[in-house]
């Protein structure tokens, strides 16, 4: 991407929760969401002075997993480290994370625009706690801050990207990766709305061919895919204006306003020595056995581009499809039980199904599957039904909404409804007598040799058996009769 003869030169620095029982250095469980505010809090995680912090190993496991998944070279060595400053939201007045000696660096990243692939680097994969949760508000016509620390010491994963991306949308599909990657791994839930997934995007504009500016601006805390798209175009046309009328750029920290669709100056941008890092004096170094990292990197679920290939290559599927059925790891299994369970039915068909009907009710119903009544098995068993011919297209689509709200099998929905494709020739020739005989004019024109009025027999055939006829073998019935009549 060029902006009038400048390059945008992006980073992101991705935060993820993750997803274990308890925080990060003491035993207060890490399920904060829906609990009455600083209720989950101790000693530790309220910053009471000679509280010591004790290392989360599922935490330091779940690191280990992402690094490996993202091609990262795993710290044999490591160690945590106090970051110094004083946030209303930080009760210790510094946050334990980790600075020179990281868990794992030198990583890539693969993902995928309009059919290209793009890799962007990974600089370094570390771990630290989260802070508390500010609340603005107003309280008796006053303006208060809230402070919330059930969220202070929740396990946070960081990612930090190199500067190797061009464009904001590079940018956003690189994040969705991201986030696709962490879902599959089970370390994080993906859920942007409530801040447990949030990036933080760095973008400075160069001339190409020019080395990497020295300073940058970062916008903080996106937690959206548009947001990261949207603030990324905003400040790139800004920083154009800017270098055009010949001022310099500012390190400095902004905002994105979704409101305003603007970015917002909050304070210089800080330098690593703000921070005033040194080793954490409370916990050792972090020591890890090789044999654990190889354990769990023979271990590592299969990962969204593998998958993607191998229902390509292995189900027949197109890219598009593929790419839909895999995007999300509970549909992708649901999808492969599915396949299992529709066994002869074709997984091209299977895929057909879920991929369109089945995931349009549920986004009509603002449902995902695992709240939804549907199962693999029973699915299964109406991709069978459609194979057989037992019921017809639109009979089968009538039976995924029943089972969607009722939850029951679809046997018993075809029988209870009277679903069953009739195929009787007595029975369909008696729809056919009818609709001949109701459309002279329409066989007229059949006999004159406008055949295409056939498909609009057919249609007036389904319509008079309720969607139960055999469109195939009416069609075959009304050839015949229309030649009769010659």
């Amino acid at each position: 991407m060029s902006v009038e003869g400048f390059e945008p030169v992006i980073g992101l620095e991705v935060h993820a929760q993750l997803q274990t029982h308890s925080k990060m250095f003491c035993p207060c469980s890490a399920a904060y969401s829906d609990a009455p505010p600083n209720t989950f809090v101790c000693a530790v995680c309220g910053g009471m002075p000679g509280a010591l912090p004790v290392i989360n190993r599922k935490a330091v496991v779940y690191t280990v997993m992402v690094a490996l998944a993202l091609h990262c070279t795993i710290a044999k060595h490591s160690k945590f480290d106090r970051k110094n400053y004083s946030y209303p939201d930080l009760p210790k007045g510094y946050q334990i994370s980790q600075y020179d000696l990281p868990l794992a660096q030198d990583g890539w990243v693969e993902y995928d625009i309009q059919g290209h692939t793009f890799r962007c680097g990974i600089t370094r994969v570390h771990l630290e706690e989260d802070t508390g949760k500010s609340t603005h508000t107003r309280i008796d016509g006053r303006d208060v801050s809230l402070v919330d620390y059930n969220r202070s010491g929740v396990p946070l994963l960081e990612i930090v990207s190199r500067p190797d991306i061009r464009a904001p949308e590079e940018a956003r599909q690189f994040f969705a990766t991201l986030r696709q990657i962490l879902m599959y791994l089970g370390v994080n839930d993906g859920n942007l709305q409530e801040g447990s997934l949030r990036a933080d995007v760095n973008v400075s504009l160069r001339r190409p061919g020019d080395s990497l500016p020295t300073s940058k601006v970062e916008i903080k805390n996106l937690n959206s895919f548009r947001s990261v798209r949207s603030s990324l175009e905003y400040e790139i046309e800004r920083q154009r204006r800017l270098l055009d009328m010949g001022e310099l750029i500012p390190q400095e920290t902004r905002g994105w306003s979704e409101a305003r669709e603007v970015t917002v100056g909050q304070r210089s941008k800080e330098f690593a020595d703000d921070y005033r890092y040194f080793p954490e004096p409370d916990l050792p170094p972090l020591v890890l056995d090789r044999r654990h990292i190889d354990y769990l990197a023979s271990h590592l679920p299969e990962l969204p581009q593998s998958r993607t290939r191998r229902f390509v290559e292995g189900y027949g599927l197109s890219q598009a499809q593929a790419t839909v059925l895999t995007e999300d790891k509970e549909l992708a299994d649901f999808y492969e039980a599915t396949v299992v369970a529709a066994t002869p039915a074709p997984p091209v068909m299977v895929a057909n199904w879920i991929s369109g009907d089945t995931l349009g009710l549920l986004n009509d119903r603002k449902l995902s599957l695992a709240q939804s009544t549907l199962r693999p098995d029973r699915v299964g068993k109406l991709m069978l039904a459609l194979r057989d011919e037992t019921i017809s297209s639109a009979a089968g689509k009538r039976v995924l909404e029943e089972m969607l709200v009722a939850g029951e099998d679809p046997e018993y929905i075809i029988d209870h409804l009277n679903l069953r494709q009739v195929r009787d020739e007595s029975e369909l020739g008696r729809w056919v007598v009818d609709v001949l005989s109701s459309n002279p004019d329409l066989v007229l024109s059949y006999r004159a040799g406008r055949t295409n009025v056939l498909q609009h027999f057919v249609g007036q055939v389904m319509k008079r058996s309720a969607g139960k006829a055999d469109p195939v073998r009416a069609r075959q019935l009304l050839e015949r009769r229309l030649s009769e009549l010659d």
